[in-house]
């Protein structure tokens, strides 16, 4: 099992997202493939079954107290399930992006997921400037003064590029 980019805790646990992604070398112009940004001529594909799912383990033993698979890619060409974006606690709440491009809010009691939002689309910004979202790979979301921020776009090994910071509200402003 593969963390990549960090974990968080609390008093009580530590919670860990895995990442494990598997890239498949397909021929260019495969569905959902993505052309290597060194060799147009090599293309990569993530494996939609491998990787992915946030755990909780007890501080003190170790021990796994809970852990929660991936939802699943549905079969859409170039998903991978791995949650390979740092991870962000919350008193309560796990926060958790991965490269299928959602961002998860999962219950630091028992790792529901409380809460999923899909950013890989288009946005319009506050400045006029096109924005996509894409895969979640890297720094992990901050919370500050009652706001959650996320960056949303990864374009290397199979990920989805994009170039948008979002910003939710607990009242959705």
């Amino acid at each position: 099992m593969v963390s990549k980019w960090g974990t968080a805790a609390d008093d009580s646990k530590i919670y860990v997202a895995v990442s494990d992604t598997k890239i498949n070398s397909v021929a260019p112009g495969t569905l959902g493939a993505q052309t290597s940004p060194f060799n147009p001529n090599m293309a990569w594909l993530l494996d939609g079954k491998t990787g992915g799912g946030l755990h909780a383990l007890n501080l003190e033993s170790g021990e796994e107290v809970w852990q929660t698979p991936h939802p699943g890619c549905n079969d859409v060409p170039g998903c991978g399930p791995a949650q390979s974006a740092a991870v962000t606690a919350i008193p309560g709440i796990v926060f958790s992006g991965g490269i299928d491009g959602h961002l998860r809010a999962y219950s630091a009691n028992d790792g529901r997921i409380v809460w999923d939002v899909d950013t890989k689309r288009e946005y319009r910004t506050v400045n006029g400037v096109a924005a996509r979202g894409g895969s979640m790979d890297g720094p992990g979301a901050v919370v500050v003064g009652g706001m959650l921020y996320v960056g949303s776009g990864y374009g290397l090994w199979g990920g989805t590029p994009g170039n948008v910071l979002l910003a939710y509200s607990l009242d959705g402003r």
